[in-house]
């Protein structure tokens, strides 16, 4: 977490909080498709309610208690898909925001529950003030026809548009909108420049360098995943290698495998590939299909043979 992020979560609190007094989550409020209740909002709404919502309290099946307040957003934004439309073939976007809660004893089952994902929906509770009818354009109070019927073939729903007001947001277990809730990864937030970015700027800056646990914490999860795809990348260039090598085997058959492993192991990846491709046409054409191991037994029976021969 950045300066920045923490500057916007400290303008609701009383006194300033450091980053590692805080949890801090990405979550999906609501989007512009079609929920289960047959209800959409439209671009626009979504733009309204990202202002309207920075601030608002986090509760529980939309019970509107005090001490069912669990988390406040910080921040929120429309981000577009790209690539994905809605099911009536609009451009997909969707509100996401951030929210914190206070690292305590009270919030620990909490924070546990978000991270194993068993938290995870949410639904938003607002006040629109126009519902069309996607049918004949109407306003739904003077429209005749009936959310999720079809006429003609055209399924009916309302869309909603000019919020008044958005009161708050809930963790519920069935949302009416099927794709909004936690967000698995905190850099899925869109924004300028995501967290890790930050990070690195930091750690490519001349001086020392200060890192809170969250940022301690997201790095070595970079460096998990960066180290799981160099094995990944090892494991993929030996087999290309090794598939390069029984090539040359077969094409080329009077070069020693011992040359041809050292040329093979000075390759880059793109060579390996080009060379792959270029000898299994050669072998493909030559009608050669000996054995992956064939070349090297031959030269392990041809040594055995020396040493009977007394060579």
């Amino acid at each position: 977490m950045d300066s920045k992020e923490l500057d916007l979560i400290n303008q609701y609190t009383k006194r300033r909080f450091s980053a590692d007094e805080v949890y801090t989550f990405s979550v999906v409020l609501c989007d512009n498709e079609i929920d289960r209740d047959f209800e959409c909002f439209d671009s626009t709404s979504l733009e309204k309610l990202a202002e309207m919502y920075i601030g608002k309290s986090g509760i529980f099946d939309h019970n509107p208690t005090a001490e069912n307040q669990t988390a406040r957003i910080y921040d929120c934004k429309v981000e577009t898909v790209d690539g994905k439309l809605t099911s009536y073939g609009k451009q997909y976007k969707r509100l996401i925001a951030k929210a914190y809660m206070p690292i305590s004893e009270k919030n620990k089952d909490i924070i546990l529950e978000l991270d194993s994902g068993i938290k995870k929906e949410v639904s938003v509770g607002c006040s629109m003030g126009k519902s069309v009818c996607s049918i004949c354009g109407s306003d739904f109070k003077n429209c005749s026809h009936i959310k999720g019927k079809s006429y003609g073939g055209k399924l009916c729903y309302a869309v909603l548009s000019k919020p008044k007001d958005a009161y708050e947001w809930s963790f519920v277990a069935v949302p009416a909108q099927r794709s909004a809730g936690v967000i698995k990864a905190f850099n899925e937030f869109m924004r300028g420049e995501n967290e890790m970015e930050d990070i690195f700027k930091k750690l490519g800056s001349s001086g020392d360098v200060v890192l809170s646990k969250s940022e301690v914490a997201e790095l070595v999860k970079e460096l998990d995943i960066l180290k799981a795809k160099a094995r990944d990348g090892e494991a993929y260039r030996n087999e290309l290698q090794a598939d390069v090598t029984r090539l040359y085997a077969i094409v080329e058959p009077e070069l020693p495998m011992e040359a041809v492993k050292s040329v093979t192991e000075k390759m880059t990846l793109a060579e390996l590939k080009a060379f792959k491709q270029v000898y299994e046409k050669k072998s493909a054409r030559l009608g050669k299909g000996v054995p992956q191991l064939g070349k090297v037994k031959d030269e392990v029976t041809s040594k055995k043979n020396n040493a009977y021969k007394g060579i």
